[in-house]
């Protein structure tokens, strides 16, 4: 399959698989109040890489993760969550040294004040192992995607680089969600450094303009501009580079020096967090299905709205049927702010 950036082999049995993050979010139920005052919280499956992958499964591709849970009743509540979804978790290992499921308590003051409290002291993701990473499994799939909270710490770390290793070896399309997390990182330049040398692996890096800026610290982009920071991963391995600014959309850049806008969708907003990963499976899945890069970007953010416009982020992931239906909708003029 090929949409002229990237190029999957169609004779791979598996779609799609994802290492990294697996964690539990904690959405709060009342809305509109700080968390000071929310009392409950709904639970659900959470982590970057998971929701992405949960999206794609979704949409009906067949996928796979690998990653690392606690061995308590969190940890068992993911698999079980995977396994329900149709996800491959035999590569999601359990830890034993007493490590604890990653928490994200999110507050929800407003659709557009929202903010995540997370505790990630001892987590059970980063505790995954290099020698834990299935080269068999990389090899039967067609993309891989890594996620950039699982760089933050050894032996987290060199897993991610050993899947790379993988994937490059056996002809995956390598995808990078940026997702930067402060939290778990010692220091700014520590971060760019990992966050770099994964990069020039990948096939597509998607990222806000805010975690490019990051990357650049050690660079030279004053200007902050997208075309600058574009250009230098294509003089690596990338194929497609999309940077998102916020509510003005994002833009998509190819190595044959164009770039791409889509239409973006009116949305009820309820929250803002989930917007990215249910963007991120939207747009990959486009560009599975062979379709040009505005395409693909314009079903990321459809899908991007049906989250945001729920309670969940995991739960939400929207199936295909329910993203054009979406689409058609806005189109006809049913869905309004």
């Amino acid at each position: 399959m090929t949409n002229n950036a990237v190029v999957f082999d169609a004779a791979k049995p598996l779609d799609f698989v994802a290492i990294g993050r697996l964690c539990i979010d904690l959405n709060a139920n009342e809305i509109n109040r700080p968390m000071e005052e929310t009392v409950t919280f709904t639970k659900y499956v959470g982590g970057s890489p998971a929701n992405i992958t949960i999206g794609m499964s979704r949409l009906g591709l067949k996928t796979a993760f690998i990653g690392k849970v606690a061995d308590d009743q969190m940890g068992r509540f993911i698999t079980g969550y995977l396994n329900k979804e149709g996800i491959d978790s035999s590569s999601v290992t359990v830890d034993r040294t007493g490590a604890v499921t990653g928490l994200a308590f999110t507050e929800i003051k407003s659709p557009t004040d929202c903010s995540i409290l997370m505790y990630r002291d001892n987590v059970a993701d980063l505790k995954l192992e290099a020698g834990e990473v299935r080269e068999a499994l990389i090899a039967d799939a067609k993309m891989l995607l890594i996620s950039g909270t699982a760089l933050a710490k050894s032996p987290s770390r060199e897993a991610v680089f050993q899947a790379l290793d993988y994937a490059k070896q056996h002809g995956a399309v390598i995808a990078f969600d940026l997702d930067y997390r402060p939290y778990t990182w010692t220091s700014d330049e520590e971060t760019a450094v990992y966050y770099n040398l994964a990069a020039e692996k990948c096939d597509i890096i998607i990222g806000t303009r805010e975690e490019f800026d990051m990357m650049e610290r050690l660079g030279n982009n004053p200007e902050r501009d997208d075309h600058v920071t574009a250009a230098k991963w294509f003089r690596h391995s990338a194929g497609i580079v999309i940077i998102k600014h916020g509510k003005d959309g994002s833009i998509a850049y190819t190595k044959d020096g164009a770039s791409h806008r889509a239409r973006s969708f009116p949305a009820k907003v309820v929250k803002t967090f989930g917007a990215g990963d249910s963007y991120a499976a939207g747009f990959l899945y486009g560009l599975m299905q062979g379709w040009d890069i505005s395409a693909s970007m314009e079903f990321g953010s459809a899908a991007a709205c049906i989250v945001i416009s729920s309670h969940s982020c995991s739960d939400a992931m929207p199936k295909a049927p329910e993203v054009h239906d979406y689409i058609e909708r806005c189109l006809r003029g049913e869905i309004t702010i």
